[in-house]
């Protein structure tokens, strides 16, 4: 091989390795809870606590389904 397809290869490689490195570091968006997330939680929280939630089960129930 001449020197620059080395040089090429060897860039290639670096750039292989550093893109495994940002791979192996990404988060999954979806994983991320966002402020609104973070309200909604704490209002299902509330719910919960005071026996305001019902089951999609007792749901369907009320409903006739």
């Amino acid at each position: 091989m001449t020197n620059e397809i080395k040089q090429v290869m060897e860039k290639l490689d670096t750039i292989k390795s550093e893109l495994s490195d940002i791979k192996k570091h990404m988060v999954d968006i979806d994983s991320i809870m966002t402020e609104e997330d973070y309200l909604a939680l704490i209002d299902y929280r509330k719910e919960k606590s005071a026996n305001k939630i019902i089951s999609h089960e007792q749901l369907k129930k009320q409903l006739g389904l």
